[in-house]
């Protein structure tokens, strides 16, 4: 399994520097990689995705020319591939990026089949589905041709395109020598509205705020939605439920916001429109499971209900009016100054240097690699409104982030915001206790640009080569944000409502997971009941289709 950077056989609990500082024939390890790989095409194996093959003769045939070692500036909106780092079956930027440096002549008909002859190397590695105006690639290239950066764009679709290129030194690595990142995230303000009263969270924050003597200070930092849902429910949600039939009225608020199993008596067509609607409020994990397989979780000796056509439309027509209310009411809210000052409060509790475990996945909290340095987060004070619906800009600048660290940290912000929780469970966060943290939808992120401050002052003036600047092509690369990054976001969310179904999973997940967001703090959700380990296997399936995106590469980096 590749490690940190893509290096084979590094250990977790290993730094950058530690491993570089290993006596190690680096020479060797790729000669031997290369004939690993040669064997395999010789044998008759498939060539990786990105490869070109070419025959013997044209491999002959080809001019030699002289290649020099680049910085390659580049964007690309990352929906529909599976993440930034090349692999030998899956459609990546970097194996796109290899192809067309291959059709355009920037690499030989010799070297296209394996890019480490190329010495290809990438300043941040992005997950599936991630963006980037602004990322870099280093490696070797023929760059004689003048027209080379519109050749290699031709042979290119419109969602990745190279800006230009610098000489950079022969031992230049965009990996080692990028300073920072800067990386943004979009998000919907709806995301920081409270969980409905009704959810099982909902429910939670206010009981243990009352258990814990904390009932003001919770109502203090919930002032402006306080009473949100109720209005909502009372003023548009209690006409339509009026109009149900009162013996199946029950069934669909159940549908809607129980946890309780004993929904389950719900014959499972009446609730097909709520599992085909476009929704944001969804059925909990329990009520969703159990409207599916009525036998579950039931006294066999308990009677089902008997449905008549006329019971199962008014439940489909009453659910699916609750939904578009609920979709409607949050396109249409707007986040005050103080609540977003509130995100701002959460934000900040992540700059300076912290043991960041809890925001990725298998690093335990005395991996010195968990230790990341966050210099600023900063939400801009001006959400912008796009079809009717307000987003929010989230930018954080770090020297490097873990995989889904970035996605990690803004789902616990918006959390403890929409939860009126105490932002100090940041800050305890970085302590030895495991917190389940999901990750919010990798839609959101992309990567504004990363940073070389240091080569750009010692080793471009040492030897006399260009900064490396995405300024020159500020232009450019706005448009493309514009057209192929933000609008495609806003676009995809329109469609797929993957924040809604995010935050509503979360509200609805029936156990103690997510009770460290409450006044309970830490200790409520390290509580296991007899009911929770019944069910257990249930709800960890659901917890992990919330993060079902996961890459395989455990050791790989969100942003370097």
């Amino acid at each position: 399994m590749a490690g940190r950077g893509g290096f084979k056989n590094k250990k977790r609990n290993m730094g950058r520097k530690d491993y570089n500082r290993q006596s190690k024939d680096r020479r060797a390890q790729n000669q031997e990689e290369q004939a690993k790989k040669k064997r395999k095409i010789d044998d008759g194996d498939s060539l990786p995705i990105y490869a070109t093959q070419f025959s013997a003769d044209d491999i002959a045939a080809e001019e030699r020319r002289p290649k020099k070692k680049v910085a390659v500036l580049i964007g690309y909106s990352g929906t529909g591939y599976h993440g930034m780092q090349l692999t030998d079956k899956d459609k990546t930027i970097e194996g796109d990026l290899f192809a067309a440096f291959v059709a355009a002549g920037a690499i030989s008909k010799a070297n296209a089949i394996d890019p480490k002859k190329s010495s290809l190397v990438r300043c941040a590695r992005t997950d599936k589905g991630v963006h980037a105006a602004g990322n870099i690639v280093s490696l070797k290239l023929i760059v004689e041709d003048p027209d080379i950066v519109q050749k290699i764009n031709e042979h290119l679709s419109p969602q990745i395109r190279v800006w230009g290129y610098e000489i950079v030194t022969k031992s230049f690595s965009c990996y080692y020598l990028c300073d920072s990142r800067i990386y943004e995230y979009l998000i919907p303000t709806h995301c920081f509205l409270p969980p409905h009263p009704g959810s099982y969270l909902g429910k939670k924050v206010v009981e243990l705020a009352e258990k814990h003597g904390e009932s003001e200070a919770y109502r203090t930092r919930q002032s402006e939605v306080l009473n949100f849902w109720q209005d909502i429910d009372e003023k548009i949600v209690n006409p339509i439920l009026a109009d149900v039939p009162e013996e199946v009225r029950s069934l669909v608020l159940k549908a809607l916001y129980s946890e309780d199993e004993q929904a389950a008596g719900v014959d499972q067509k009446a609730d097909s429109v709520s599992q085909n609607a476009t929704a944001e409020t969804e059925p909990s994990a329990q009520t969703q499971d159990s409207l599916e397989n009525p036998a579950d979780g039931i006294d066999p000796k308990t009677p089902k209900p008997k449905l008549t056509a006329e019971q199962k439309t008014k439940i489909n027509e009453a659910i699916k009016a609750i939904k578009a209310t609920y979709i409607n009411t949050k396109r249409a809210y707007r986040i005050p100054k103080s609540r977003l000052q509130q995100v701002q409060e959460a934000l900040d509790k992540y700059i300076g240097t912290h043991s960041f475990h809890n925001y990725t996945i298998q690093k335990d909290y005395k991996d010195p690699s968990a230790k990341r340095v966050i210099k600023s987060f900063i939400a801009n004070p001006e959400p912008i409104v796009i079809n009717g619906t307000e987003w929010l800009s989230l930018k954080v600048h770090g020297q490097s982030f873990m995989m889904h660290q970035i996605r990690k940290m803004v789902a616990m912000a918006a959390l403890v915001v929409r939860c009126g929780c105490d932002p100090k469970i940041i800050e305890e966060s970085y302590g030895s206790t495991r917190l389940s943290i999901p990750k919010a939808p990798g839609l959101g992120l992309l990567l504004e640009r990363p940073i070389f401050d240091t080569y750009n002052r010692k080793g471009a003036q040492e030897f006399g080569k260009e900064k490396i600047d995405f300024g020159k092509f500020e232009k450019e690369m706005n448009e493309f944000k514009q057209r192929e990054i933000y609008d495609r976001i806003y676009r995809e969310e329109d469609e797929s409502n993957q924040f809604g179904h995010f935050f509503s999973h979360i509200d609805h997940f029936p156990v103690e997971t997510f009770l460290y967001l409450t006044s309970g703090g830490i200790a409520a959700s390290q509580q296991v009941s007899a009911q929770t380990s019944a069910r257990d296997k249930k709800t960890q399936e659901v917890l992990a289709a919330v993060d079902s995106d996961s890459d395989v590469d455990v050791q790989g980096e969100e942003g370097g």
